[in-house]
């Protein structure tokens, strides 16, 4: 038997690999020529709380690791350069090139950039979230198991009148100072509580052999759902610009403000051109544009 030496002198043997295609040349591994830094500084996840049981969780990023003193914007830059040098580059041209990318609506350089979450929201907002068909998603099935005993429930004074001027959305609160709107907002809580009384009857049926596919259709969508949500940064700006509007409903607003103030910090010179460029902007159809000449002109600007 070798003694201890000559066993840590010992190398394993090579194993001869051979080509699959001879087409392919062999792999070549490119250190880093700079220290390298995790976007996420290490964090497993950043969860923002909102509501009473619900959270936005982020949990990963690509690019996870940059270049040190550089942020995830830089893959944007690498994208629109088609290159892979950085040395030459200064982060002041990467804000600028960004700057003008976002705002001539050169899209694609954005969606190298990706954010994967994990979300708990009432199902109603999942259902309107569902509606951006741009990223992939894999949700809680209520068939395959029992849905938590999850519930969104608005407060007293959060309880919104129907807009006289949007059949899709609320309005202003209603005015708990006067006693009937008061009497109006409560009796819905009540109506609230009435249907949350219902999940103990959800439960048994279960437990006495009802499928859970079938049982799932009696869970009314104030319930809390679960999913894992992946989108690349130039969907995730055009679902923010939808749902932080003002006229999004208001719970889908507390979610996508959560969204936003996750990934700024990882992409923080998009976001500050996204928020100059984007957010309160107005965008005019060739007519509009055409009107507007002419009014400036001394026209009418008719339409």
């Amino acid at each position: 038997m070798a003694d201890s030496d000559s066993i840590a002198e010992t190398k394993p043997a090579q194993a001869e690999t051979k080509p699959v295609n001879a087409a392919l040349g062999p792999l070549n591994r490119v250190p880093s020529e700079t220290d390298l830094l995790d976007v996420m500084e290490g964090d497993l996840r950043r969860e923002v709380r909102v509501h009473e049981h619900g959270f936005v969780a982020l949990v990963d990023a690509m690019p996870r690791l940059v270049p040190k003193g550089q942020t995830a914007d830089s893959a944007i830059v690498q994208a629109a350069r088609v290159s892979y040098g950085q040395g030459t580059k200064k982060v002041s041209e990467d804000r600028g090139l960004i700057r003008y990318l976002l705002r001539h609506r050169h899209t694609t350089p954005f969606e190298m950039v990706e954010f994967k979450f994990h979300i708990a929201m009432p199902i109603f907002v999942a259902r309107q979230w569902k509606r951006h068909r741009t990223a992939n998603v894999n949700e809680y099935s209520a068939r395959y198991s029992i849905l938590p005993d999850r519930f969104y429930r608005p407060s007293t004074d959060g309880v919104r009148k129907q807009s006289t001027a949007n059949r899709q959305g609320g309005d202003i609160a209603f005015d708990i100072a006067d006693s009937g709107e008061a009497r109006t907002a409560d009796d819905f809580l009540k109506l609230l509580d009435e249907v949350e009384a219902l999940y103990p009857k959800y439960l048994e049926l279960t437990e006495r052999g009802v499928s859970r596919e079938l049982a799932r259709t009696a869970l009314p969508v104030s319930m809390y759902t679960e999913w894992y949500w992946k989108c690349d940064l130039h969907n995730l700006l055009r679902f923010l610009s939808l749902r932080m509007d003002s006229h999004a409903q208001q719970e889908i607003q507390d979610f996508a403000q959560a969204m936003h103030d996750l990934v700024k910090p990882i992409v923080p010179i998009t976001m500050d051109a996204w928020r100059d460029y984007d957010v309160g902007s107005i965008h005019r159809s060739r007519l509009e544009v055409d009107a507007l000449n002419d009014l400036a002109g001394g026209g009418e600007g008719h339409l």
